[in-house]
């Protein structure tokens, strides 16, 4: 793994947002994700030093410890140095009686590098790994288990909780890289990129959406066919339904962790054949009623 810096690996200055960190990553990743450049071995380094980069950066704590110099590119501490003066007390120490070096205790200063809770130190946790993995809206909202490929190609089950939302992370424990002799690994942490829907919209755990309605339906009223995230149900339109008009499908909404449902909006939408009809033509011509209602005087100035 690159020990370059992590502002170069995702080019981008110190001073950058963690939006703009987030966003630089993103356009990376889906250029060298290793399901995109299969065989690529260039690649898929450059995505392992782009996914270590952005476990640096793209975690605000993390990101202030590297700039103060408290952990190095692949998030390891980094080593404090010793020095004689730290041993000497504030009362008794050598340079303040003129003591010997023994006396500044040069069995504590030794036992301070070698004993067995320093060498620990030494020994490293595995690194995290970051991933941005993009999934279809229905499983976000329906919850879903799939199958997601990680920089080092290995595969990997995750399970998509029902509700999920765009930018959420999973934590997958000990996916990570190896961490030294007797350390445990480092974690996967999956980061949720959620596709738009061609006519879902999500609102919070409701769901809205526009129903398109024939002219008869919003007329005369009945038994419709409507799709919801967890399927179809047959829904009943008022006579006289003029579009804007609002259904609501209790508990047809968002997945929630509890076993409940959000509700899901069907806006009505009244939509004419794409061919003229004569017929319906004729018959408004001659629509009395029709042609004296004005549906604009509410808005009319």
């Amino acid at each position: 793994m690159s020990t370059g810096d992590p502002y170069e690996v995702l080019g981008v200055s110190r001073d950058a947002s963690q939006k703009d960190i987030q966003a630089a990553y993103r356009r990376r990743a889906k250029k060298l994700h290793p399901d995109l450049n299969p065989g690529d071995k260039q690649a898929e380094h450059q995505f392992k030093e782009l996914s270590a980069a952005y476990d640096i950066l793209g975690d605000e704590d993390k990101r202030a410890r590297f700039d103060r110099g408290e952990i190095d590119a692949q998030g390891m501490e980094t080593p404090q140095r010793r020095y004689y003066r730290d041993f000497a007390g504030a009362e008794a120490g050598a340079y303040q009686h003129g003591s010997s070096f023994d006396d500044a205790g040069l069995d504590d200063i030794l036992g301070g590098f070698f004993s067995r809770g320093s060498a620990r130190n030494f020994r490293r946790r595995g690194a995290d790994i970051r991933y941005v993995f993009e999934i279809d809206f229905l499983d976000a909202v329906n919850g879903a288990s799939r199958k997601v490929t990680m920089p080092d190609g290995r595969t990997l089950e995750i399970r998509i909780p029902p509700g999920a939302h765009d930018g959420q992370i999973l934590r997958l424990r000990g996916q990570g890289t190896a961490g030294d002799e007797g350390e445990p690994a480092g974690d996967a942490l999956i980061e949720l990129h959620v596709r738009s829907h061609p006519f879902f919209r999500r609102d919070g755990d409701d769901i809205r959406f526009d129903l398109p309605i024939s002219l008869a339906e919003a007329v005369n009223g009945g038994k419709i066919r409507v799709p919801t995230p967890s399927g179809p149900v047959i829904a009943s339109v008022p006579e006289n339904s003029s579009s804007g008009r609002t259904l609501r499908l209790k508990g047809k909404g968002v997945a929630k962790k509890n076993g409940t449902r959000g509700d899901a909006f069907a806006t009505l939408k009244i939509v004419l054949p794409d061919k003229p009809d004569s017929e319906l033509r004729e018959f408004v011509s001659n629509w009395s009623a029709g042609k004296a209602f004005d549906p604009r005087r509410s808005v009319e100035a």
